[in-house]
């Protein structure tokens, strides 16, 4: 009789016979987890900057957002694919290294130092992940990746300028609504003369806080709902204009309860708590143009080819 070598141990498939190596998927975890330590004084100081902030109150969240969107594609992590060239990990780490390198140099400010250590740690994982990940998981990741950049207070000076941008940009779009309703007006910058009361658009009252609720409302929803990444870009950058108009309308509103009721009304409730008010107002529109893209992308819907 004769002998037959003992059959090889089966790897995991996925189709065919080429076997799949979860061995590096395994291992993000514990990588993940290693890092996180390594910043862990960091990502407290962030947590406790946080809760201290009305603007920044949201990066709490992020995290956890990104891991929900890793796991809606987690069937992906262990697809076949090659590995993207080895460079790529030593780029990311080399990069985030340096920021860390900037983090311990003297800042303006905690917000500038915070956002150096949360750029830092960000690029640092991604080049774990070009490490450990092949292409098909690196795509599947790639999103709630570049998500996690929102975990970072933006720098002062990007803060400032984008809260400028939104004070004039909704000064304009005040004025002409004045014009429409035919309430004479005469804008200094943001500064209005209305008849017999002067207002100004100050920098807390430029709608940032809900212009980026609305753009992380639109990355999350343009992620999960939407398939074109052209689509997906629409509806983050229609943000911009709904916040003008958004912003533009409470102006407006505000100062014709002004002029017609009396100057009091500028502490009335539309000014001092109106925000939300005018927030759900703005999701009319954006639910509208999500309707719209979601028309297009069912229309061009194509079948998923399976991965070979």
């Amino acid at each position: 009789m004769q002998d037959h070598p003992p059959a090889p141990a089966r790897a995991n498939t996925l189709s065919g016979n080429a076997p799949v190596d979860c061995r590096p998927v395994r291992t993000l975890p514990v990588t993940v987890a290693a890092l996180l330590l390594c910043f862990s004084v960091q990502i407290f100081q962030l947590v406790r900057f946080a809760l201290g902030s009305d603007l920044y109150s949201h990066v709490i969240l992020i995290p956890f957002v990104s891991a929900y969107l890793v796991w809606l594609k987690r069937d992906q992590l262990t697809a076949q694919g090659t590995y993207l060239a080895r460079i790529w990990p030593a780029v990311f780490i080399s990069a985030g290294a340096g920021l860390l390198i900037l983090f311990f140099q003297p800042s303006p400010t905690p917000q500038d130092s915070l956002a150096l250590a949360m750029y830092s740690l960000v690029l640092m994982l991604a080049g774990i992940c070009y490490w450990l990940l092949n292409r098909p998981a690196l795509r599947a990741i790639a999103f709630p990746l570049v998500f996690l950049l929102l975990m970072a207070p933006l720098p002062t000076s990007v803060e400032v300028g984008f809260e400028t941008f939104l004070q004039h940009g909704s000064s304009i779009v005040a004025q002409s609504f004045f014009q429409i309703i035919g309430t004479p007006v005469f804008r200094e910058g943001t500064l209005f003369h209305l008849p017999g009361f002067n207002m100004q658009v100050a920098p807390e009252c430029s709608g940032i806080h809900s212009t980026v609720a609305l753009f992380i409302t639109s990355l999350v929803a343009g992620q999960v709902l939407l398939r074109s990444n052209w689509s997906r870009t629409i509806l983050a950058l229609i943000v911009i204009p709904i916040a003008l108009l958004r912003n533009g309308l409470r102006v407006t509103v505000i100062g014709e309860l002004c002029v017609h009721l009396g100057p009091e009304m500028i502490n009335s409730f539309i000014h001092v708590h109106g925000g939300p008010i005018f927030f759900v107002l703005s999701l009319i529109p954006f639910a509208f143009v999500l309707f719209f893209l979601l028309k297009i992308d069912r229309k061009n819907k194509r079948p998923i080819k399976p991965a070979t």
